[in-house]
């Protein structure tokens, strides 16, 4: 095999035809990786994703090939893929007022381009979930909104609909079979791409607590920061700690690394219905 990109989380090599998606234990928070580990989190993240393309397998095709015919050192964490060509655009969708687009609202009023309602605070649920693109910056920089124009400029307006109406079905599925469970899905982040056949793939992860905002239902309160299964904790811990969100980042503290991986197995165990083991 031969090792064609490392990014923030996973590991991309070369297998033949096909690519092998390697998740490791790092953990990155404002597009930069953090020097301590999450123990499982490779694993979590990879089972978590295959659960969630089998419940999206009518909505969207997906790059997965095979989960077990991947070599036995990435044996659980590793996922045999279909090679695409990425979409140079990251898929947001929001259903939930929080995070970046909490912040882009109270400049302007907006979220990428989408006029909100006035009046909206932190955790405020959306009239309807709303398509909340940004730019795919490279390894070190941020990822920046933009408009659902500026999506049409990049790829054609046949193709910027098609993206839009995908990252919004399947945030909708998401958030009903999470509500389902108690969980309420705030956002998520999906990476589309073109497979040979010329076809619109879903890749990368999908629906899991690196690329989605999970809170508990039972505890939900708008206008307050919800309690989160996700790495939202490690965020707030770093910048509690006045870090500038730039590197080097902070060693993570053996007691924040532990909770943190304790929301990790129970948000799978709550979506999926199996224990981790």
């Amino acid at each position: 095999m031969e090792l064609l990109h490392s990014g923030k989380v996973r590991d991309v090599y070369a297998d033949g035809d096909d690519l092998i998606l390697v998740a490791s234990d790092r953990i990155s928070i404002y597009d930069v990786v953090l020097p301590t580990p999450v123990p499982d989190k490779g694993r979590l993240l990879t089972a978590l994703s295959l659960w969630w393309f089998e419940q999206l397998a009518d909505l969207v095709p997906n790059h997965v090939v095979s989960a077990t015919d991947v070599p036995a050192e990435f044996a659980g964490r590793a996922i045999r893929c279909r090679r695409l060509e990425m979409v140079p655009v990251e898929c947001v969708a929001r259903g939930y007022l929080t995070g970046g687009g909490l912040a882009e609202y109270e400049r302007t009023g907006a979220v990428s381009g989408v006029a909100l309602p006035r009046g909206l605070v932190e955790a405020s649920i959306l009239p309807e979930p709303i398509f909340t693109p940004s730019t795919k910056a490279p390894k070190g920089e941020h990822d920046e909104p933009i408009t659902y124009q500026q999506v049409v400029d990049k790829v054609g307006a046949e193709t910027a609909a098609r993206l839009r109406q995908i990252t919004l079905d399947i945030y909708c599925r998401g958030a009903e079979l999470a509500a389902d469970r108690g969980i309420l899905v705030a956002d998520t982040k999906i990476e589309l791409g073109w497979a040979a056949d010329g076809t619109l793939v879903l890749g990368d992860e999908v629906l899991t607590s690196d690329s989605s905002r999970f809170w508990p239902a039972e505890s939900y309160q708008p206008g307050r920061t919800q309690f989160s299964y996700d790495k939202q904790y490690v965020r707030d811990w770093a910048t509690g700690g006045g870090w500038d969100k730039r590197p080097p980042a902070p060693e993570v503290p053996a007691e924040v690394i532990e909770a943190t991986r304790a929301r990790y197995v129970e948000v799978y165990e709550k979506l999926t219905g199996r224990a981790w083991s």
